[in-house]
């Protein structure tokens, strides 16, 4: 399930003023030390996607990707989104620098 905040919802709409509307495709970004991440972007819907409908916009997600993070909570902070969800920590931060993490 994905859930959309109404703040994140007007920032939506308010981009999409004077144009047309496109899905909101919800991806797994790069982990990095803090773990897998989920970020958003414009793009087109695939048979294998889920599909979620906040204010007349589509946001999608991969089936699998939506089933290991589910929940996922989309809200927008301050300046900008910030998308909960689900999703643990591979492991290890091995590459960081002076060995902590999320600091």
């Amino acid at each position: 399930m994905i859930n959309v905040t109404k703040p994140a919802q007007e920032q939506v709409r308010m981009y999409f003023e004077g144009k047309e509307l496109s899905p909101v495709r919800i991806f797994l970004n790069s982990g990095g030390c803090g773990g897998p991440s989920l970020a958003m972007a414009l793009d087109e819907k695939q048979e294998t996607d889920a599909v979620f409908t906040f204010d007349n916009v589509e946001y999608i997600m991969n089936k699998d990707l939506l089933e290991k993070a589910s929940p996922v909570d989309i809200d927008f902070v301050g300046s900008g989104f910030h998308l909960e969800s689900n999703l643990k920590p591979a492991g290890g931060c091995m590459g960081c620098s002076g060995g902590t993490c999320g600091s």
